[in-house]
């Protein structure tokens, strides 16, 4: 089933979470670490604290064990809602760039409320 899926970052968290996307520790976990790298690399934040992205999830309970296991460390005030397809209706920034440049010391203002101004 397919999700779109909307939370909450800690922002405490991200450099952590970045980490744990990039080092292979989730994308190793069996039998859904890919996934949720692979769906981070499409999601896009909203806002300075939202984040948005479609996933899909076969458990009876959306994203039960993704949470479980990672999402639930460094994301919060999750809404699961069921679609039919996946639409090019998130707008916003690359999550990951904004991870990739927080990570890098580009900048550190990469969850700032002005950059969704």
């Amino acid at each position: 089933m397919l999700y779109k899926v909307k939370a909450k970052i800690d922002k405490l968290k991200m450099k952590a979470f970045f980490t744990a996307l990039i080092d292979g520790s989730i994308a190793g976990q069996e039998p859904d670490g890919s996934y949720i790298v692979n769906a981070m690399q499409k999601a896009v934040m909203t806002d300075a604290e939202t984040l948005e992205w479609y996933q899909t999830c076969h458990c009876e309970t959306p994203l039960k064990h993704e949470r479980e296991t990672v999402y639930d460390k460094y994301l919060h005030d999750f809404e699961a809602t069921l679609v039919s397809e996946e639409k090019n209706d998130i707008k916003g920034k690359s999550f990951w760039e904004c991870l990739e440049d927080r990570h890098s010391g580009a900048f550190d203002d990469a969850f700032d409320d002005e950059l969704y101004d």
